[in-house]
């Protein structure tokens, strides 16, 4: 395997460059759209009914999660966002609707499907420490009517953006005719499509721009462990996907991409404390995406994506990054960027 020198971190120039043409951008987000619901109080006594924590709750409040989060994201970083997603006809639809509005995130793409649940997590907090978490969710795969709609309002998203991320949470909407459409007419316009996949359809994404899975859905789809110290695996890992390129995002290990030339660059985590992940692929294929679709390479992207992560994670919950935060950031941190970059042929 031949040894390349290391890429220089990104610049200030290049990043404001970048950055300074994301409101110009449309961008279409196709996925698993949730509800976040956090339930906040204490802790001082044990139940008499059983050894469990008694947590009195003191604030509620609820965020958009998966594929919303990213448009949150999307919305955040100044580009204009269409959402598509499905959720079902109750209360928790409603309030994730309400939240949608006050991020100016247009719901028209949202489809209704009768009987189904809404995808809610709520998460009970207590002294800033998650005691445990609830989820509410169906996970079949739309067929029938609901898909046609879902697959004519994601199509509609297409054909108005410049870049298409397409997130999977194995909630049921992105299955393989909708997978197939929109990746269709991606490559008709010509634009970029970033992945973040799940393990239902792992390999149903051949063609994407960039595939990003994290180090356990990798391992699971190739039936391995991902060897870091020796990687030679890994270019033959995307030339099995069919993907131009993969992000594989490692935690607080940071991310490895594979280029489509063989090369692969270990790209370290900057994040000062991870207090909570929530979110923070979400984050990553937000700014991943739109920096692409801004001009940036994909080595670029990734760095972007990485300083986003770092801030990301240093936040309750799920949340938004500003481009404001990442430039503060690239301003404190740029120099203690670490990458090591090796290559190979495929």
């Amino acid at each position: 395997m031949r040894h390349t020198p290391a890429p220089a971190p990104i610049s200030r120039d290049r990043l404001q460059e970048v950055i300074g043409r994301y409101a110009s951008l449309r961008v279409a987000v196709v996925g698993d759209v949730m509800l976040d619901r956090y339930l906040m109080g204490d802790a001082e006594r044990l139940s008499p009914e059983a050894p469990v924590p008694v947590v009195v709750v003191r604030e509620q409040f609820a965020r958009v999660g998966g594929a919303g989060n990213v448009a949150m994201n999307v919305t955040a970083m100044g580009a204009h966002c269409h959402l598509v997603g499905a959720v079902g006809d109750d209360a928790h639809a409603g309030a994730l609707r309400a939240e949608l509005v006050t991020w100016h995130l247009d719901d028209a793409h949202l489809v209704t499907v009768p009987g189904r649940p809404t995808t809610t997590k709520t998460r009970l907090v207590a002294r800033g420490q998650q005691v445990v978490r609830i989820d509410e969710e169906v996970d079949h795969l739309l067929e029938g009517a609901d898909l046609d709609r879902l697959t004519e309002g994601a199509l509609a998203a297409v054909a108005d953006a410049d870049v298409l991320l397409l997130q999977d949470y194995n909630k049921g909407v992105l299955t393989g005719q909708l997978i197939t459409a929109v990746m269709q007419a991606a490559a008709e316009r010509g634009i970029p499509v970033i992945v973040d996949p799940k393990y239902r359809q792992f390999f149903a994404y051949g063609g994407a721009t960039v595939f990003k899975p994290n180090r356990r859905e990798l391992e699971m789809a190739l039936g391995a462990a991902v060897d870091l110290e020796h990687q030679e695996a890994l270019p033959g890992a995307l030339s099995r996907l069919g993907v131009a390129n993969m992000l594989v995002t490692l935690g607080a290990d940071g991310m490895v991409l594979v280029a489509s030339d063989g090369t692969i660059t270990h790209i370290q985590s900057l994040a000062r404390g991870v207090y909570d992940v929530s979110g923070a692929g979400d984050t990553v294929t937000a700014w991943l995406g739109v920096s692409l679709a801004a001009g940036a390479t994909v080595p670029e992207a990734a760095i972007i994506s990485n300083f986003a992560a770092g801030i990301e994670v240093g936040k309750l919950g799920v949340a938004t990054v500003s481009p404001d935060e990442v430039l503060r950031e690239h301003e404190a941190r740029h120099d203690q960027i670490g990458l090591l970059r090796r290559g190979g042929v495929i």
